[in-house]
């Protein structure tokens, strides 16, 4: 019932993908429609934080 399979891991890693692109480019779109919040570091660090989980769970998924 709980086994997983190459089926399951693609997915998994394809939703995580997709989400780490999503929001990148809600990170750079925000960016080009208001350029005067370049200036806040700390929310661009937030996005940075996101993109960084879904990278190291893919790279443990890999490492099973």
């Amino acid at each position: 019932m709980f086994t997983t399979s190459h089926t399951n891991t693609a997915l998994r890693n394809y939703v995580l993908h997709a989400a780490a692109v999503v929001i990148t480019s809600m990170g750079i779109t925000d960016i080009f429609t208001n350029p005067g919040r370049v200036a806040q570091q700390d929310r661009l660090d937030g996005y940075t934080q996101y993109v960084g989980v879904g990278l190291v769970a893919t790279a443990q998924s890999f490492g099973r």
